[in-house]
């Protein structure tokens, strides 16, 4: 098969997000990122996208096609990805926001996520690698011995050895407390592990030297439940070389990111797979875990944007380019010229709706990782500042479940209005949009189903600090409202959005009300739309705050400076969000507010 890159990606956006809307250069030449300025950041961005333009978007269309093979035992990836693999280490990309003693480069973790935007979008499966890779290795950096950091780490880093993350199990699914695999202490202090662990991304490749498993097991004696879980290092070889019974038994056949190998593995079989306990003190496993989950929940989000805004990029270029039918203008006209698509409203309604949850999602992600570099600033900095500390790390657990879930959710249905825009051509393997559509279907799945991200968010996340999170995000938006209430033309966009925190803010309200009433059954029945009501007003939110950037931006330019156009699009998209998707959250409100029953109540033998 020829290699074709289709990937696409908008420097623009990303400059703007950094310097004029969340002013990363307010961090920068300073600890912690002393070494980094303006121009570092900016260079970063060029050279990574060109980077993967040279090395991943080639390989994506072949990974989907080759897919992975299991060869006695041994998990082949397709062509290209092992010369990819090296080339990324060599190049450093991974290692951008690690710190420098463990072989980093220490730059702000905004940076390194859109980095990650242009790894993912470009060859999402072979980016599901190195990015568990590192997020087991971040791990054992946080919470492993120094001994476990000196022996594990470097090579983690550097791309001697990979890593992954192994949770489920086959009759436990998403309900990780149900685990049975078991970890029996040694005299030596290692452990024997014995189990079988399913849906393990990159659980086998033949690109890294060895794979370094983070697993949870159950020790004989622990209790029930997620409390008796703990968290092991189990690598599928020895330091020695030898194998470690650790056995690939099999890998998915799935509707996309098939370069991926998603891996059934058994440790034990033959009752020699030895790993060693993360830390020193069992039962920990979970909150372990959850530092890798979290860090993957964002990257999840981040999967669904980059692949949501290439769909995007790649059907606006087709309706550019793409002549069919005369203008509406001249529809009586059979002797009309053809005109691109771009020119017939609904095609422009499509690209805008895409343009706007793109670049709306794009703001929620990096909202939320400048609230990890702010509260990574002050504690670097040994702020007193606690109320600061707290309130950044407050936003991020808020903001969590929204980027993933949401970005997730709409990654598949932007994929899925791409290939609108294109026709039958969209459905085609002649264009990139339908393998994003099926590569795209899985986020919403893995790394906690975006129904339990939603349940994360209305039964653990509002009630954090007594509220304060919530309370604090709230001030941030009623702040910007009031601010901007009366600008000449957005001032209608910006009473939407004001309208819809009250519906939000009273939506949450019933979720204290049946926590507390005896009508807990509804909280689930309800949660998902919740959730899209927070994530939709925090959308909206950042979007209309771009759009005053912008207006105030464009008085300054001459009248053919090319950012004018730039900026014309911020103004659009918002107002578009504003009028078309605000005003569906005080619709959700409304509806949550009937307690409507009807699924809690119909009979299970009624669903026939």
């Amino acid at each position: 098969m020829a290699q074709q890159n289709f990937y696409k990606a908008n420097l623009r956006d990303l400059s703007f997000l950094l310097f004029e809307q969340f002013h990363i250069e307010d961090l920068l030449s300073k600890e912690p990122y002393a070494d980094w300025g303006k121009d570092e950041v900016l260079a970063v961005l060029e050279e990574s996208y060109g980077w993967v333009q040279k090395h991943l978007g080639p390989i994506n269309s072949i990974g989907d096609e080759v897919g992975c093979k299991l060869v006695d035992g041994q998990v082949k990836v397709p062509p290209g990805f092992k010369e990819a693999w090296k080339a990324l280490f060599d190049a450093g990309w991974r290692t951008l926001a690690t710190e420098a003693k463990h072989g980093g480069q220490g730059g702000p973790f905004t940076l390194a996520m859109m980095v990650e935007e242009f790894m993912s979008g470009a060859c999402t499966s072979f980016n599901m690698y190195p990015a568990l890779t590192q997020g087991a290795a971040d791990v054992i950096v946080t919470f492993g011995t120094p001994e476990q950091q000196a022996k594990w780490v470097p090579n983690m880093m550097n791309g001697t050895w990979s890593g992954t993350m192994c949770l489920t199990e086959t009759q436990a699914g998403s309900d990780v407390g149900s685990a049975a695999t078991q970890a029996t202490k040694n005299a030596d202090g290692t452990y024997n592990l014995k189990g079988t662990k399913i849906y393990i991304s990159g659980g086998d490749q033949d690109m890294s030297a060895n794979i370094v498993h983070m697993v949870l097991a159950r020790t004989p004696d622990a209790p029930a439940g997620t409390k008796g879980l703990s968290l092991f290092i189990v690598p599928k070889l020895k330091l020695d070389g030898t194998p470690n019974d650790v056995t690939t038994t099999g890998i998915e056949h799935k509707m996309g990111i098939k370069a991926s190998s998603t891996a059934q593995l058994a440790f034990g079989d033959n009752g020699a797979c030895v790993g060693e306990l993360v830390g020193s003190v069992e039962q920990k496993g979970m909150s372990q875990m959850f530092h890798l989950m979290n860090a993957a929940r964002i990257g999840v989000g981040l999967q669904g944007l980059s692949i949501a805004s290439s769909a995007y990029l790649n059907a606006l270029d087709y309706a550019k380019e793409r002549k069919q039918g005369s203008s509406i203008k001249n529809w009586k006209d059979a002797t009309a010229p053809r005109v691109p698509i771009i020119e017939h409203p609904d095609v422009k309604r499509m690209l805008l709706d895409m343009k706007a949850r793109v670049e709306g999602i794009r703001a929620l992600a990096v909202k939320l990782t400048m609230h990890i570099d702010r509260h990574n600033a002050l504690e670097k900095a040994g702020s007193s500042d606690n109320a600061q500390i707290d309130y950044h790390q407050g936003q991020v657990d808020l903001l969590v479940p929204l980027l993933k879930a949401y970005g997730s959710d709409q990654a598949f249905l932007i994929c899925a209005t791409a290939i609108q825009v294109y026709g039958g051509a969209g459905f085609l393997r002649d264009w990139p949009v339908e393998q994003y559509c099926r590569d795209s279907k899985i986020f919403s799945i893995y790394e906690g189903t975006n129904h339990i991200q939603a349940m994360d968010l209305v039964g653990r996340k509002l009630m954090q600090r007594g509220g304060a999170n919530v309370q604090a995000f709230g001030k941030d938006v009623a702040t910007f409202v009031a601010k901007n209430k009366d600008h000449e033309s957005l001032k209608d966009s910006i009473a939407i959005l004001g309208q819809a925190m009250e519906a939000m803010t009273a939506s949450g309200g019933k979720f204290l009300q049946w926590f507390g009433g005896g009508k807990m059954e509804l909280v689930p029945s309800v949660a998902n739309r919740f959730l899209e009501m927070m994530s939709e007003t925090t959308i909206g939110w950042l979007l209309l705050e771009q759009a005053v950037i912008a207006e105030a931006a464009t008085g300054k330019l001459a009248a053919d400076h090319p950012d004018k156009a730039f900026y014309a699009g911020k103004k659009y998209a918002a107002q578009y969000f504003a009028q078309n998707v605000l005003p569906g959250v005080a619709a959700k409100a409304q509806l949550i507010a009937r307690e409507d029953r009807s699924a809690i109540d119909m009979p299970v033998d009624a669903f026939v």
